[in-house]
């Protein structure tokens, strides 16, 4: 059974202040409250519904710096510094 979660959709892109040098894809995908769980996060992630930079990722701990874009379901967030 497939759970589909939705969304509200936004036409900007939002920016996501991160205090450590990198954070993992699924980790990210919680943290700005994209979906409620890791186990969403890694069905969507190997679903090939996430794009990073762009390009379809299937790797849940793929490391995300500041200035890479996470697109999912009509959303996409930029990773920052704290303060940018």
């Amino acid at each position: 059974m497939k759970v589909r979660v939705t969304k509200k959709l936004s036409d900007s892109v939002i920016d996501v202040a991160i205090h450590t040098e990198f954070i993992k894809l699924q980790d990210f995908l919680k943290f700005c409250n994209a979906v409620e769980s890791g186990g969403m996060a890694k069905n969507f992630i190997l679903n090939e519904e996430v794009k990073v930079n762009g390009e379809t990722c299937t790797q849940r701990g793929k490391k995300l710096r500041p200035g890479d874009t996470v697109t999912f379901m009509a959303n996409t967030w930029r990773v920052t510094e704290p303060g940018s």
